[in-house]
Order: C-alpha cells, then sequence, then structure tokens
C-alpha cells in the first residue's frame, strides 16, 4: 500500500475505523454470448407435459360425483389397467404370498370417470 507517496505495509488509524474499496478496472469491452430466442406456446403440443390429476384430485372428484371413497391402491390398480405410467411401489409386501384388495367395479367405474374428467383417458 502506498500512503503519502511511500509504501507502507500496515495503516495506523487514530479513530479505528476502516473502510476498504475494491474497484475492478478493465480494459475494452466483454464479449457476450448470449443469444435471444422467441417461440409461442400456442403452437406447441402440451400433452405430453401433462400427467393429469394427482390422487388427491382424483379423489376429491370421486367422492364429490359417486359419493364413494377410493384409495390410492385403487387408482393406481386402475391406472395400471388403463395404461397409464405409476410410480414404483416401495410399500411393498414382506411375504410373496401376500395378496392385496382388488378394486370392486362400482368404484373402478367411479374413478374412469375421473380419468375421463382430468383427460388422463
Amino acid at each position: 500500500m502506498f500512503k503519502d507517496g511511500g509504501e507502507v505495509t500496515e495503516l495506523l488509524w487514530d479513530k479505528g475505523n476502516t473502510v476498504e474499496t475494491v474497484v475492478l478496472l478493465s480494459k475494452g469491452e466483454v464479449d457476450s454470448k448470449k443469444i435471444r430466442v422467441e417461440f409461442s406456446l400456442e403452437d406447441m403440443d402440451m400433452s405430453e407435459f401433462q400427467d393429469g390429476a394427482t390422487y388427491t384430485q382424483i379423489k376429491d372428484y370421486v367422492l364429490e360425483h359417486s359419493g364413494l371413497k377410493v384409495s390410492n391402491l385403487y387408482i393406481s390398480q386402475i391406472k395400471r389397467k388403463c395404461g397409464i405410467e405409476v410410480g414404483k411401489n416401495y410399500n411393498l409386501p414382506k411375504s410373496e404370498d401376500s395378496r392385496q384388495p382388488q378394486c370392486p367395479p362400482e368404484k373402478e367405474k367411479a374413478i374412469r370417470e375421473a380419468f375421463k374428467y382430468f383427460g388422463m383417458i
């Protein structure tokens, strides 16, 4: 550092307060490699980005329109029947011979109606 025309290794201040300022000095212009892209969503097919409704939305729809309560298990069973992708089940049974309850026909019909309403089938 320089003070009063000479080089010093430390500065001693009477009041003990200091303020440091750092300034970056550069020469010339910075070359930017940015591009701007404009497109309209109206021309795009967004159907592949839509997964449909959540399990909660399906349950609420079924309850409101048919008065039936359905479980996530029943919804996933009907999704598989309709060829809709279902995530991995981490709640697997401990024994191989354990049985899962199957969705009753009246609940299957109500779930399929919900799928149609949400545009899933």
